[in-house]
């Protein structure tokens, strides 16, 4: 028998927070979250990912439909804590995986709240009050990056992938005029060292550049880009005509947390410029995603001390600083708060020094006629996106508000004195090596040798030796064979949860170096799951074959 459609309208109804309050109605809402969350709470225990893992069915994934009938919110609520069964807990000490924190709850609630009256930033018209927030956090953000906040200008985009999107788009727009309405009618390259983010060949091929017009510069041992190189590849292109559209450094690699050197850059940039009289000064973006939490550190008095750190932490935080410190010096910077911000995906920003950058992307408001007839803020005006949830600003706000400067230093600081003292336990035995030790983030690669190898030398052989290709290759999958071992004893409850790089970098004869990865970004971890870590991969030592 068919249902009246009003009869089942009225029961559609009860799934929506009502837009008027009702207070049997809201308690019924917050019932509903609490009971999502202990749904998902029951599927903890002490290993580090939720329920348990089972083989995952995508030929059966791909014949759903959707269901003639729909369901109550209380059985959808069972449905979704099943798919996240499996999934790893970012905020477990023994997880150390690529690049994930734990969010804050102060962070949850702001994505909540973000959700719940669904504003999109991209006027405010539509976010109001949001779109206040997001000009409060672009100018704590540039000033705490050291730019002038009454002169800089930014918003929050679809990850770090759109800051550095953003950053090279304006440079493209400087060296060809007008490129976004007649399109790239001369050649233009992209530099990046070669341990900068892949997110490089998708922005190189979508701005129209192609991939082969994206020039990758070796890094020397300390992960940074080799500014001798860069000199004479910038001179040769320009040379040949090419325009140089970006130079993208990077601050913090998210392999080793190499740090290129922005102020060295930013002078041969200027050379370049002299040199050659271009018309046009090439952008610098600072893909400084991961790096830039380590400006909280910018006054801090490492002589004092008063938080009390040890020796070695407060020299790797010292080394960082001397680097991120120089950030202001690019014309454009990209953050990420769900990096070492600690909130949930997805919260980025693109900081500009100059607010003028902007006007480069901006389109006529003939364009869109529906748009924009009053206000005073219209970010969409200028954004590649049309829809921009409030979500990443409310939680970036929240935990610039719940940490202070002081509270970033603590969390940064312990990460990286947890890393310090992991790098501590690998360097006490002799069948392990920190590859990236002059690196200062939370960040440690390492490799793993069977009995009867020098570790002390290997290294270096590895690295340069050709003759020493097949045992590279050879130490390649015992470190692979070590990984997976470590890998399922996590899965058990019985250690940590790493990660494993298939090019940590390339030999000087071009050979992958393969590589165990720590990412340290829990709060919670302590010397006691350090110990953890080293343990079990002395124990995939006894139990593999070489």
């Amino acid at each position: 028998m068919a249902v009246p459609y009003r009869d089942a309208l009225s029961k559609i109804r009860l799934a929506f927070p009502q837009p008027v309050s009702d207070r049997v109605h809201d308690s019924y809402f917050v019932h509903s979250v609490m009971r999502a969350m202990d749904a998902v709470d029951s599927l903890k225990s002490e290993c580090p990912i939720l329920g348990e893992r089972h083989p995952l069915d995508y030929s059966l994934a791909r014949h759903a439909t959707v269901p003639e009938h729909g369901m109550t919110t209380e059985q959808v609520t069972s449905e979704l804590v099943t798919y996240c069964s499996g999934l790893a807990i970012p905020g477990h000490p023994q997880t150390q995986q690529n690049v994930v924190p734990p969010p804050t709850i102060s962070s949850l609630i702001g994505v909540l709240l973000a959700s719940l009256y669904n504003p999109n930033l991209a006027w405010d018209e539509y976010s109001h009050r949001l779109s206040m927030a997001e000009v409060e956090m672009v100018a704590m953000t540039s000033k705490l990056l050291g730019y002038d906040p009454t002169r800089a200008d930014g918003f929050f985009t679809f990850g770090g992938t759109g800051t550095t999107l953003y950053g090279v788009k304006v440079g493209l727009e400087k060296a060809i005029p007008g490129a976004m309405e007649n399109g790239v009618h001369e050649e233009a390259v992209i530099f990046a060292s070669d341990a900068s983010h892949y997110c490089r060949y998708n922005i190189a091929g979508w701005l129209g550049l192609g991939s082969k017009h994206l020039l990758t510069i070796p890094t020397d041992s300390r992960n940074s880009m080799n500014l001798g190189l860069l000199r004479d590849q910038a001179r040769a292109a320009l040379r040949g005509g090419q325009r140089i559209a970006a130079i993208i450094a990077t601050l913090g690699t998210t392999d080793a947390f190499g740090l290129d050197d922005i102020a060295g850059i930013v002078a041969l940039r200027d050379e370049l410029v002299e040199e050659f009289q271009l018309c046009y000064r090439p952008h610098i973006h600072a893909d400084a995603v991961i790096g830039w939490a380590w400006s909280v550190f910018n006054d801090y008095d490492f002589e004092a001390n008063p938080l009390g750190f040890r020796p070695r932490t407060i020299r790797a935080l010292a080394g960082a600083r001397h680097h991120i410190a120089q950030v202001n010096l690019a014309d454009s910077i990209g953050v990420d708060f769900h990096k070492p911000g600690f909130v949930p995906y997805i919260s980025s920003l693109v900081v500009f020094r100059s607010r003028d950058d902007l006007d480069l992307l901006k389109r006529p408001h003939e364009q869109m006629p529906y748009l924009y007839q009053f206000g005073e803020h219209r970010p969409g005006m200028f954004t590649l996106e049309t829809s921009r949830s409030g979500a990443g600003v409310l939680s970036a706000l929240a935990n610039m508000k719940l940490f202070g400067k002081q509270g970033l230093q603590v969390i940064i600081g312990h990460i990286v004195e947890m890393a310090q003292l992991l790098r501590e336990h690998l360097e006490g035995h002799d069948c392990s090596t920190v590859l990236n030790r002059e690196n200062f983030g939370p960040v440690t690669l390492f490799r793993v040798y069977p009995p009867g190898v020098d570790t002390f030398r290997i290294k270096e052989k590895e690295m340069q030796d050709h003759a020493y290709r097949d045992r590279l290759l050879a130490h390649n999958e015992y470190n692979r064979k070590v990984f997976h071992y470590v890998h399922t004893e996590a899965m058990a409850g019985r250690g940590a949860v790493l990660s494993l790089t298939d090019c940590y970098r390339y030999t000087d004869y071009g050979e992958p170096i393969v590589a165990l990865k720590s990412f340290i970004l829990s709060p919670f971890v302590d010397e006691d799951i350090i110990e953890v870590i080293v343990k079990k991969v002395l124990e995939a030592r006894e139990n593999i074959e070489v």
